[in-house]
């Protein structure tokens, strides 16, 4: 009976060997086993899966790849199980006009829960006062939001090597359940020489120091990164991750800081490091690969292949300069091809709420994604080449490898439910909820009436109209001024003019009119006369989200103030203007650009009441304790 040959040993994957292979992409069983051993191939009867459940059976206390392991902040009880640790709210929010509000990176932080990530890291506490209270928030709510399974994610706080920042990241996090907080310094020779201006002594003796502060705080969970490892000196990073272990560090995080590794190099790295690496038994190695070569998902399956346990994602992408792996393409990597490929490694992602949390930083954010994006592009799963609609429809699995139901895509067509003018509010909550939006009565009382009013014009709502109805009303900053009625005159015979009414938050209306080169621009220079806050346009996109000439649009725009909100960079430490983005939806393209521009102008409205209230609060506070001294 093949259970009776299988062992411990043989289950072990691929980061238990000492050296990283000739190859990165080895068969199933030369990454799973030892050559010497019988492996699942003798038995061609029996898949992976079946054979560990023979196996489980015989050995009850062997964790199940259906069950996410317990946490334990430096070890994992199954070594195939990958963590996923998102950093959309971070390293994603430094992608530039991706300014996000506190309500926003709480909403995004709720959704990354639901999706079953396993570390949130919510933010640099030390950038800003907003980004210090968006991350007490998230480890308030969302890291002691325990489900019934006991899945609670860690709530992680970025630093820099410096007191400061640390104590400011543990204030942050230490309200959550699991608190990590993660600093890092630069190792490689070029940050030392030009950036630092410090030795390797002086900065092994900060990142030893500082990790060591760290955990005498009482934070038990410290993850140490030595930015630009990619490009390091071998020999001195092993000697610094090394001597963090030894100071506390519970994860070591290993940065392609700039992208420029290949998958068979990164890999390498890995191994070399688990191999070289003193005490490595006693943490977690993780990958951060930026895509700066477009390398970022393979160098991260690469690393994890290698070892990594532990994957640094964002969702979509997002991030500095060309961005990050993709939470959704490593995710969906290892679940389509874990098993078979990459030694049985797993991770604890539902991912039929990847579509959710996709739109969601997509629409907060403003960054749209790209058609051809894998995964979430509006490409991903469409087909129109005849031979390929031909294979479609005779069999899916012809062209595609992922079923749209898995990352909680519902085709239109495929679908129960048409909604048209009739339909009423429970055919219209049951549509979202397939989708996977799951609305309170409110905000489904305001997005059925905009539906009706789009049926009314259209014979048929389809999923991509009900998407960006919702993102046009349920993903939007707290209103400061709402858009009521407007007007525009244009056309070959005159200049364009318009007329807008606008609501305050008093509750007040206001009227004005402008004449401008073109509908768009009347209309912005209306909402200037009643807003007037002196902002500058960067960008402006529209595209259509459904075919046909009643379309509904969506518009995005790009705002920064003239005297702009500073917030410190977390890898360079300067000071940063933030800028702001919205968006708009509509079948009328004038009405989505207003409504785009309105909601970039209350996002920026809401962070200066925010800085208002925080310095009125601030100056009563230092008005009391003089009183009182």
């Amino acid at each position: 009976m093949a259970s009776s040959i299988l062992t411990s040993s043989m289950l072990a994957p691929f980061s238990s060997s000492s050296s990283f292979k000739s190859s990165i992409f080895l068969p199933p069983t030369s990454l799973l086993f030892p050559s010497s051993k019988p492996t699942f191939s003798s038995y061609p009867s029996q898949s992976f899966a079946k054979s560990f459940l023979i196996f489980s059976s015989l050995n009850p206390n062997l964790p199940s790849p259906l069950r996410r392991p317990a946490y334990v902040p430096n070890h994992i009880p199954d070594p195939n199980y990958v963590r996923i640790f998102d950093t959309t709210l971070r390293d994603g929010e430094q992608s530039p006009g991706a300014t996000l509000t506190s309500k926003e990176k709480l909403d995004i932080a709720r959704q990354l829960a639901k999706l079953g990530v396993d570390i949130i890291e919510a933010g640099f506490p030390a950038a800003s006062k907003d980004d210090f209270e968006a991350v007490k928030a998230i480890a308030k709510e969302v890291g002691n939001a325990v489900d019934e399974k006991g899945y609670v994610p860690v709530i992680c706080g970025l630093s820099r090597c410096n007191e400061k920042d640390i104590e400011t990241a543990w204030e942050a996090v230490k309200y959550a359940k699991r608190p990590r907080i993660h600093t890092f310094i630069a190792t490689s020779g070029i940050h030392l020489e030009y950036k630092l201006r410090k030795s390797k002594e002086e900065v092994l003796d900060i990142a030893r120091t500082m990790v060591r502060f760290a955990r005498n705080l009482g934070c038990k969970d410290v993850e140490f990164s030595p930015e630009d490892a990619g490009r390091s000196d071998r020999d001195f990073l092993y000697e610094i991750l090394g001597e963090v272990i030894k100071a506390g560090a519970t994860t070591l995080n290993i940065p392609d800081t700039v992208g420029i590794t290949m998958p068979s190099e990164f890999g390498q790295l890995i191994a070399d490091i688990k191999a070289n690496t003193p005490g490595i038994e006693n943490a977690i190695i993780s990958t951060h690969c930026q895509n700066d070569l477009g390398l970022s998902t393979a160098n991260t399956l690469a690393g994890a292949c290698a070892g990594a346990r532990q994957v640094e994602v964002t969702i979509n992408g997002i991030g500095e300069r060309a961005g990050n792996a993709s939470l959704e393409e490593v995710v969906m990597a290892l679940k389509c091809r874990g098993e078979h490929v990459l030694g049985g490694l797993y991770t604890g992602i539902n991912t039929r709420h990847i579509v959710m949390a996709s739109k969601m930083v997509e629409d907060y954010t403003g960054l749209h994604v790209q058609p051809h994006k894998a995964i979430v592009g509006a490409n991903a799963f469409a087909h129109e080449s005849g031979i390929h609609q031909d294979g479609m429809l005779k069999h899916k699995g012809t062209y595609e490898i992922i079923s749209p139901e898995d990352i909680g895509l519902e085709r239109s067509n495929e679908a129960g439910i048409v909604l048209g003018k009739l339909s009423g509010r429970h055919a219209l909550r049951d549509r979202l909820k397939e989708l996977g939006y799951e609305l309170d009565d409110e905000q489904l009382g305001n997005i059925f009436w905009r539906f009706k009013a789009v049926a009314e014009q259209k014979k048929r709502v389809n999923d991509a109209d009900l998407i960006a109805l919702l993102s046009d009303e349920v993903f939007q900053p707290e209103v400061v001024w709402k858009l009521n009625d407007l007007q525009v005159t244009c056309g070959t015979l005159g200049l364009s003019t318009a007329t807008i009414k606008l609501t305050g938050a008093d509750g007040r209306e206001h009227v004005a009119c402008s004449v401008g080169t073109g509908p768009v621009d009347s209309a912005y220079k209306a909402v200037d006369l009643i807003i007037k806050e002196p902002v500058t346009l960067l960008e402006y996109s529209m595209n259509a989200v459904t075919e046909g000439i009643d379309a509904i649009a969506t518009t995005r725009v790009l705002i920064g103030a003239e005297k702009g909100h500073i917030s410190t960079h977390a890898l360079t430490g300067e000071l940063v203007y933030r800028t702001f983005s919205g968006t708009g939806a509509g079948m009328d393209i004038v009405v989505s650009s207003v409504k785009a521009y309105i909601g970039a102008l209350n996002k920026m409205l809401g962070f200066k009441k925010q800085y208002r209230t925080k310095a009125s609060i601030e100056r009563t506070a230092v008005s009391a304790l003089e009183v009182k001294q």
